[in-house]
């Protein structure tokens, strides 16, 4: 069994500390630069690459990460998670999601069930429901076709699902895949769900519920929404909305619904997507197939991070030095910057996953901790973002490290790509090496640090394998900080304090704003 310590508790974070700084600045200029750029490089699954050549560490620095990693027992936790330990100590669960996709270690067996199993049977009806939807057996209350369909759901349940379907859309309408389009529904504010009701083709779209408890307050509320608007068509809602939710909540087997597919309490919203959180949507919009290559990719990046050599693991390599960048250089923010329009939602949804899972300040066991923990993360698309918050990345009194996601090929062919490579290449080489300028307002001082995951191209299975590499490192830094990456409890506050306002059970200052808010 793995020991769980506080980080500043571990002789190797300590020696860490003591660990010369790296002028990047210098080690990335000239011929010492190009070969960094060789050296620094790990593999990844599906073709990806993972470059951190721009990062402030160097052989001394790697080899106290990797002590770091041994006496931190990250392979050890690991294995304990995909074999069936329970990892998530605040609700006594265990942890999952990597199970969706493939199978790590031996058979875990939860509430009398083969876990692996209930995921692919989930999967399997998954892909006969979108199978028949797909050949017009399953079709509206007129006896025509499903065209779009609509997911209603929040956080996870939107996020994740989302950010997979745009980073695809465009991919499977060059390559033929596009069997329906996909939008979302998840802010409780009406003009969310009226603006995509009023692009939407409503009678010929499929509606997917999900709720794992079935009592989501924002979720249910646009469900109701929703069924107005059927309504308002002549259409029965019962035979247009699918669920996605537990197999004890009130949706489960209910004739409100055309069909119930299930989720289960070891699989956190935000690690969702490849559940059937993600399947029901991915594989209506995409099939069935499409939604099996994702998950390869994901599963096969999950089979890297069991090497224990952090050096040869890029998922957990990552954590390593982004704990250094956090606790040892005292940086607080990482900027996600994919260079693809496709990923335009991925930096929201690892926004989400990153700073729901360790945004702690106790330990596992409720502990205060004296150091600090996730970072704030955000991002946009380049180049966008290069015409937003650079300047500030570039000459601001805070370095902020950055993560880059670029591919050699775009997913319609386009030669414009060779612009869009060309920037990443330019702003990694800019923000390491500065540019010394006597007028202070040009002057770069550089020593800025990034990585970049490459790849050929924005693919199913890449897809898969970039989740999976920043779900797993963001795993493996909850491990060195001793923290609960697994549970949320920072979410449930403003909710109970929502439904005393909705009650109007309210006081005080609650009271007055609910006032100023005419509620």
């Amino acid at each position: 069994m793995a020991e769980w310590k506080n980080l500043d508790t571990l002789a190797s974070f300590e020696e860490l500390q003591k660990c010369g700084r790296v002028d990047l600045a210098a080690v990335m200029s000239g011929e010492s630069g190009a070969e960094r750029v060789k050296e620094y490089s790990v593999p990844m699954a599906e073709g990806l690459t993972y470059n951190y050549a721009a990062k402030a560490v160097d052989d001394e620095t790697l080899s106290v990460l990797k002590k770091l990693a041994e006496e931190a027992q990250l392979s050890g936790k690991f294995e304990e998670l995909y074999n069936g330990a329970v990892i998530n100590t605040g609700e006594k669960r265990l942890v999952l999601h990597q199970l969706c996709r493939g199978q790590l270690g031996g058979d875990v067996i939860a509430d009398g069930v083969n876990k692996r199993d209930f995921y692919v049977e989930q999967q399997k009806r998954i892909a006969d429901f979108a199978g028949k939807v797909h050949r017009g057996e399953i079709v509206n209350e007129k006896g025509e076709k499903f065209t779009s369909v609509v997911q209603i759901g929040i956080g996870g349940s939107d996020l994740g699902p989302r950010a997979m379907y745009l980073a695809l859309e465009n991919w499977a309408r060059v390559t033929g895949h596009l069997k329906m389009t996909a939008k979302f529904i998840s802010n409780v504010d009406p003009d969310d769900a009226a603006a995509v009701l009023a692009s939407t083709d409503v009678p010929h779209t499929i509606f997917i519920l999900v709720s794992k408890s079935g009592t989501t307050l924002e979720t249910l509320t646009n469900e109701s929404f929703v069924k107005d608007a059927l309504e308002k068509e002549g259409l029965d809602p019962a035979k247009h909305m699918i669920a996605v939710t537990s197999e004890t909540s009130p949706l489960a087997k209910n004739a409100g619904y055309l069909d119930a597919f299930f989720m289960d309490d070891y699989i956190g919203g935000r690690y969702s997507s490849s559940s059937a959180v993600g399947g029901a949507v991915l594989s209506l919009a995409f099939g069935p197939e499409v939604f099996a290559e994702f998950l390869d990719g994901a599963h096969a990046e999950d089979e890297l991070a069991k090497e224990k050599d952090p050096l040869k693991n890029p998922d957990m390599l990552d954590a390593l030095i982004g704990v250094y960048e956090r606790n040892v250089l005292g940086m607080e923010a990482t900027a996600v910057l994919p260079y693809s329009q496709a990923l335009s939602r991925f930096p929201a949804h690892l926004q989400q996953v990153d700073m729901e899972s360790n945004g702690k300040s106790v330990n596992r066991f409720g502990e205060p901790l004296d150091y600090v923990t996730g970072p704030v993360i955000f991002g946009e698309p380049g180049t966008n973002g290069q015409h937003s918050f650079y300047q500030l990345l570039h000459q601001g009194t805070n370095i902020i490290p950055l993560q880059f996601v670029g591919f050699r090929k775009s997913q319609i062919g386009s030669t414009s790509q060779q612009k869009l490579c060309a920037n990443v290449a330019a702003q990694i080489v800019a923000f390491a090496c500065g540019k010394k300028d006597e007028n202070r307002n040009k002057n770069f001082e550089g020593g800025r640090p990034s990585s970049i995951i490459i790849g050929e191209q924005l693919t199913p299975a890449s897809l898969g394998a970039l989740l999976a590499h920043f779900e797993n490192k963001i795993m493996f830094q909850g491990f060195l900080w001793n923290v609960n990456s697994f549970d949320q409890e920072g979410v449930q506050l403003g909710k109970v304090l929502a439904k005393r306002v909705l009650a109007h059970n309210t006081d005080g200052a609650l009271k007055e704003y609910s006032d100023l808010l005419d509620i």
